[in-house]
């Protein structure tokens, strides 16, 4: 019962940073099954599939209804990393849990790492921006007219074209989309970045927004909360492929856990969408790296000294 309890308890923790952030589930699952509910690395990383799984598609309805979801793009992006998460889910089973648990921590470093860099840029970004904005309309008498019509706004009525010609999703610049085409320079960046978080979503069972959400800004152009909200269609089809390659290892899945944990973390995950349209880009990416730092430390050291 108390090991239900902990599970239902960690379980809308988690997922209420999937749903603000679109990322981090599995990252915060893995290490959570294992040190505090006891399951062996293995068997975590699959369950962790089935809790990501669960929560993305909890979460993914609301950032759709606020057109936070690139559907074309992300299927693309998912359909290509269904390759490797195939072939990393067939690589984890054959690695030692004490190797498999040390890797997964050194991953947990480097992101949290990038995320911080990312999130003091993007700081600095914001308040370039609003000072900018600021000295504007300090110096214009005239204010700028905007609309809202959802039909002359196809984008959606949150979407307006600024004066400068960038467009703007929730307030954030976002560059203009171009389909996924062999002419763009961009494609390859893309290609490689899905097949890796494809591989990384199925040997250490993580959803890999963490690679996901960056990856659709940098080379996509998106917007900081719209890439958030196509990560999870990402995470949906990319966990998918990678518990289907699961099938014939020795892997067991404790399902009560895993299932009790899930519906927290569903919970959570309805719960963390509407917080992330109140917090800033940069502050959303500070917050994980913090929080990535420190499961990274608590997962480095159990397993080194344990």
């Amino acid at each position: 019962m108390e090991l239900a309890l902990l599970a239902v308890v960690v379980g809308v923790g988690v997922g209420i940073v999937v749903g603000a952030l679109g990322a981090g589930g599995g990252i915060l699952a893995v290490p959570v099954l294992v040190f505090l509910l006891g399951m062996p690395a293995h068997s975590a990383t699959a369950s962790s599939l089935i809790i990501v799984l669960i929560t993305a598609l909890a979460s993914l309805p609301h950032h759709a209804r606020h057109g936070n979801v690139d559907w074309r793009n992300g299927l693309v992006f998912a359909g290509v990393s269904v390759v490797g998460a195939v072939l990393g889910s067939r690589l984890s089973a054959l690695v030692p849990a004490h190797i498999l648990l040390t890797l997964f921590g050194v991953m947990l470093v480097a992101v949290a790492v990038a995320m911080l860099r990312r999130g003091l840029r993007t700081r600095t970004e914001e308040r370039a921006e609003a000072a900018a904005h600021g000295a504007a309309a300090a110096q214009s008498e005239e204010p700028v007219a905007t609309h809202d019509d959802p039909v002359l706004d196809q984008p959606g009525p949150d979407m307006v074209d600024a004066a400068d010609g960038v467009r703007r999703h929730h307030g954030e610049a976002e560059l203009p989309l171009t389909p996924l085409r062999p002419a763009s320079p961009r494609l390859p960046l893309v290609i490689a970045a899905a097949t890796l978080t494809g591989f990384l979503t199925g040997f250490f069972g993580v959803g890999g927004g963490f690679i996901v959400v960056p990856m659709l800004v940098i080379a996509l152009g998106l917007a900081m909360r719209r890439a958030s909200g196509t990560s999870l269609l990402v995470m949906v089809i990319a966990t998918a492929a990678s518990l289907l390659a699961r099938i014939g290892t020795e892997v067991q899945i404790d399902w009560v856990t895993t299932l009790v944990f899930a519906a927290g973390s569903a919970a959570g995950g309805m719960l963390g969408g509407p917080l992330s349209a109140r917090a800033r880009p940069s502050t959303l990416t500070l917050a994980f790296s913090a929080l990535l730092g420190g499961v990274a430390a608590v997962t480095l050291v159990q397993t080194l000294t344990g």
